[in-house]
């Protein structure tokens, strides 16, 4: 496979050239195309349509359709991810309650993490995109998670994530699991701004924090 191919795949994403887009990443994969690297592809674009957002390039019509290609591809990978691994989910090792924030609908991210963790043996609970704080803690009283996860790629996210963790605070939760956050320009200074126990900076650290907060695997 061709680093053209890969560079073409992330312009025509960027662009909005949704059917040229999503042949060109089912034609990789079909050839062999890592899946994970398929993903890291979709997330360069996302970079770009979110700089393009910000700047006021684009808007809330063109974030959607990004979306809406981001999830057909990832469809398109995640059995290829899963593989063998899939069996792993009927023994998870614990819950974990994941959700792009409100006011934020990027979620290649969140997929990237979700597909990790669910590879690693977690049961995982996906919220989806634009999750208020009461669907978050509705989703922890109904599953009692050991960890949530809090996705958000553009910085107005930010206020959401921390809204949503003294939501757990207000409604009595709060200690009952560990929160990590990230996604976008998440950092140590987003970490204390938001109250999050951490921040991954990808899926591998994700997993790893989840590992490191549930101890072993029985």
């Amino acid at each position: 496979m061709t680093d053209d191919q890969g560079k073409r795949l992330v312009t025509l994403l960027a662009d909005m050239e949704e059917e040229p887009a999503l042949a060109l990443a089912r034609s990789m994969l079909d050839a062999g195309y890592d899946p994970l690297q398929m993903l890291a592809l979709c997330r360069q674009a996302m970079d770009i349509v979110g700089a393009r957002y910000e700047a006021e390039e684009y808007f809330l019509t063109e974030l959607m359709l990004a979306g809406e290609m981001l999830t057909e591809i990832s469809a398109m990978a995640r059995p290829l991810i899963i593989g063998e691994a899939g069996a792993a989910v009927a023994a998870a090792r614990a819950s974990v309650v994941i959700g792009t924030v409100k006011g934020d609908l990027h979620d290649i991210g969140k997929n990237i993490v979700t597909f990790m963790l669910e590879i690693a043996g977690y049961r995982v609970i996906d919220l989806g995109v634009d999750v208020p704080a009461q669907r978050f803690i509705e989703a922890i009283h109904a599953h009692r998670p050991a960890v949530v996860g809090l996705s958000g790629f553009l910085t107005l996210a930010f206020d959401s994530m921390k809204d949503i963790i003294e939501a757990f605070r207000e409604t009595g939760v709060r200690d009952e699991f560990k929160v990590m956050i990230g996604g976008g320009q998440v950092d140590e200074r987003v970490r204390e701004f938001t109250h999050a126990d951490a921040f991954g900076r990808n899926a591998v650290e994700a997993v790893a924090l989840c590992n490191a907060w549930t101890g072993p695997r029985a």
